[in-house]
């Protein structure tokens, strides 16, 4: 903190300093000021903008103006692709002004910056679970904002993400013969992401996997699950073929159940 503060004292002598050469710079009142840095902004001079609004944040803290420039430092920072600091300062105007009209705005593009940085599912998803939580927020805190349904819809992508990749994972560690971890990359995405396609995937590949390992009561209890949680799906008749060839091995069995025999482990 003491490192960052030095970096910003400096920025903002370098950008006072700059801003100080002429008269009118001087004496531009904070609304003037503002309209100015908004003017740079509206014509894409990003960076310029960013001096004007770094100004006004720092010279100006209580005027009406500081919560809208920080945010604008945000978009700024947004325009040019630059997520993280974009982020950095959107969740200044949450912690700073958390009065302001634009936190929910803040909140919103927060969550966005974080979806940007989002990669596909086979890479590290720390980007994806953070964006997934603060559209989430968005929602839960501004249901009826304008960009609730766009960031119902992030959430929804994000959530397959999400799912794709434990699936992914739970089918490597099977094919490399780990099935405790598969089992548990499956149960993962059976439990946490249910309203994905690749919830009733897992289940599927989770009985056959049992089947394989001859754990045939816990595969019948997984098929029941599937069958009663998922009536509709386009892999029902699958499970239940599956079931069928449960249902036959267990009754095969029950001599040997009977006198004690046991199925195969993990």
């Amino acid at each position: 903190m003491v490192v960052r503060s030095w970096f910003v004292a400096c920025a903002a002598a370098l950008v006072l300093a700059g801003c100080g050469g002429g008269e009118v710079t001087r004496v531009m009142s904070v609304e003037d000021r503002f309209s100015h840095a908004k003017e740079l902004f509206d014509k894409g001079s990003h960076l310029e903008a960013v001096n004007e609004f770094t100004v006004i944040t720092l010279q100006y803290q209580g005027s009406a103006f500081a919560a809208d420039a920080q945010y604008y430092l945000g978009e700024c920072r947004f325009a040019r692709e630059e997520y993280l600091l974009a982020a950095f300062e959107y969740s200044v105007v949450k912690r700073n002004y958390p009065a302001s009209p634009r936190v929910a705005d803040a909140q919103y593009k927060l969550g966005v910056c974080y979806y940007s940085l989002s990669p596909r599912s086979s890479l590290d998803q720390q980007y994806t679970r953070r964006a997934l939580d603060e559209l989430q927020s968005f929602v839960e805190y501004y249901p009826s904002h304008e960009k609730a349904v766009d960031a119902e819809g992030k959430i929804k992508e994000l959530t397959v993400r999400l799912a794709k990749k434990q699936y992914d994972t739970a089918k490597l560690y099977r094919t490399m013969e780990y099935y405790r971890a598969a089992l548990y990359y499956y149960d993962d995405v059976i439990e946490k992401y249910h309203d994905t396609e690749f919830a009733p995937l897992s289940s599927i590949d989770k009985v056959e996997m049992l089947m394989g390992r001859k754990r045939y009561p816990e595969a019948a209890a997984e098929a029941k699950r599937f069958l009663e949680r998922y009536p509709n799906s386009v892999l029902r008749g699958r499970m239940e073929s599956l079931k069928k060839d449960i249902d036959e091995e267990l009754l095969s069995r029950q001599p040997a159940s009977a006198s004690g025999g046991k199925g195969g482990t993990l």
